[in-house]
């Protein structure tokens, strides 16, 4: 009798446990990652999405930064993390494809580590100064930067990210020497352009655009092949004399690699449904960016597409950075 009672609690307890991991997904808050400090436009991205992904998913998605190393820090916490589907990074350029050709050495591989979710939007990049500095252009930058080798600081949101590559790239077409100084993310570096401690940066729309039009920086050009919409008196940079130098920028989400099937697609389906949400494309386009999404199948390709042309970029512009 006594073993009869071990037997039925031992099943007892083998059914509860399966009860606890066949539940369905998800049963638990899920996070995403934000590789780069709180306040810029990756961070923005994530709080915009979080509120109608929790109502679509049912559990709370908890925003988790984790900058430095742009970005390679919270890549590295996402790819190891389990491939359960509670983990999800916020992701940029700079993480799925540039560190991919900047760096020899890199702790995560995008195309064997990460699992292509979506996009979220797209977004131009402008090339912005303090409004004390003496330029109305970038002719007048690099007239500026002739006069004064080394002396005129450039921002960036990391050192070798997508908001880095562009001054290395006008130093190389320009014959100048402008100073870069990487920062944390693209918020702290704004900050600094705001307070004047450096002069300026190149950086995304939806985190300098408010600036722009409350004057706190002067936008003097376009890092993109046609003018922004939202800035339409602002020239594109071959229209300031240097052509070549066109940035965009995307905002995306990962997953650790091996996630299942059905969870990847569960989280997709809710991702496009949050994009398709009124009043979240409504912040997106408020701020300059172009909301919109892609299958997984077809985000890898445009991945894969964006390495290949970002290593032709770096090859010719030399660049090569060690962590």
């Amino acid at each position: 009798m006594q073993r009869f009672a071990i037997l039925i609690c031992a099943a007892a307890g083998l059914l509860a446990g399966t009860t606890v991991y066949s539940q369905p997904y998800p049963a638990k808050p899920i996070r995403i990652v934000v590789p780069f400090a709180a306040g810029g436009p990756a961070d923005i991205t994530a709080r915009n999405i979080a509120p109608r992904m929790t109502e679509l998913l049912g559990q709370p998605i908890i925003v988790d930064n984790r900058g430095g190393a742009n970005g390679i820090i919270g890549t590295d916490n996402v790819v190891k993390s389990p491939p359960d589907g509670y983990t999800l990074l916020l992701s940029t350029a700079t993480i799925t494809a540039i560190n991919m050709v900047v760096y020899p050495k890199l702790p995560y591989d995008t195309l064997r580590d990460l699992q292509p979710l979506t996009p979220i939007m797209t977004t131009g990049t402008l090339l912005v100064v303090h409004p004390s500095l003496p330029v109305k252009g970038v002719k007048d930058l690099v007239a500026l930067a002739k006069s004064r080798p080394g002396q005129v600081a450039l921002g960036s949101a990391g050192n070798g990210g997508i908001l880095h590559l562009p001054i290395e790239m006008l130093n190389t077409q320009a014959g100048i020497t402008l100073t870069h100084v990487p920062y944390k993310g693209a918020a702290p570096a704004v900050s600094e352009v705001i307070a004047g401690q450096v002069q300026g940066m190149f950086v995304d729309l939806p985190v300098i655009s408010p600036h722009v039009k409350s004057g706190k920086v002067r936008a003097i050009a376009v890092a993109s092949a046609q003018r922004s919409v939202y800035f339409p008196a602002v020239p594109t940079m071959k229209e300031s004399g240097y052509p070549g130098i066109e940035v965009s920028n995307y905002y995306s989400l990962l997953l650790p690699a091996k996630t299942p099937r059905d969870i990847v697609m569960k989280l997709h389906d809710a991702a496009v449904k949050t994009v398709a949400t009124p009043n979240v494309r409504e912040k997106f386009i408020g701020v300059g960016a172009d909301p919109g999404t892609l299958s997984p199948e077809e985000f890898g390709r445009y991945i894969r597409a964006d390495i290949d042309k970002w290593a032709r970029v770096v090859k010719a512009a030399g660049i090569k950075l060690d962590l």
